[in-house]
């Protein structure tokens, strides 16, 4: 089965307070684009999009050359949303098969946790990676208030978010608008959403606090 795996790096990384975009700060003297990428590429047989806002392709030009010289990875411009930049990666996929779509500043996805999402989305048309929150939670009731909520009943959700290419492409075709992940565009399409166990390794880069 054909299997691809869409990185989105279209983001500006406007909390990070850099004038860089967040994919392309440094972790041990490589960008984080590169390590989120060799990730996938470890794995055998799985076609990797990368997505890219479109004055960033450049400078990917130049990470490609200097570390996957020589790779079969396509880069595609992004829209201005993350459903746009998703949908981007979508127009590249002809065939059939699962689609892994992975934040690219999620660097340290593990091997066994890409697989289990992809033998997820086989079986049951989607494997979402998730965990457990570990404090607790409240509900705010305006700017002084607050009700209690039950933590066992919700999760954390992370990437990868992995589906079969035809589902996720009728969702998309479906549903208009903007959304923080692909689940819930492909929930709202009437498609049920299957968890699987994710990491707290897998953290996303968002703030200065968590490049540290």
């Amino acid at each position: 089965m054909n299997k691809y795996a869409i990185i989105v790096a279209g983001g500006k990384g406007l909390r990070m307070n850099n004038e860089k975009p967040k994919q392309f700060l440094e972790i041990e003297g490589d960008p984080i684009l590169v390590h989120t990428v060799k990730r996938f590429q470890n794995l055998l047989n799985v076609r990797i999009i990368l997505v890219l806002p479109e004055e960033f392709l450049e400078s990917w030009k130049e990470i490609e050359s200097n570390y996957f010289p020589d790779s079969k990875i396509e880069a595609t411009v992004g829209g201005d949303t993350r459903s746009e930049s998703v949908r981007a990666g979508l127009n590249l996929i002809d065939g059939t098969g699962l689609v892994a779509v992975h934040d690219a500043v999620r660097p340290f996805v593990s091997p066994t946790l890409i697989e289990e999402s992809f033998n997820s989305a086989e079986e049951y048309g989607s494997g979402i990676a998730a965990v457990p929150l570990k404090d607790s939670l409240r509900k705010k009731q305006g700017e002084e208030h607050s009700e209690f909520r039950d933590r066992e009943e919700y999760v954390v959700v992370q990437t990868p978010q992995t589906f079969q290419v035809s589902k996720l492409k009728e969702a998309y075709a479906k549903i208009e608008g903007s959304f923080s992940d692909d689940a819930t565009v492909f929930e709202m399409a009437g498609n049920k959403v299957r968890l699987i166990q994710g990491e707290y390794s897998n953290i996303k880069i968002t703030t200065p606090d968590d490049l540290k």
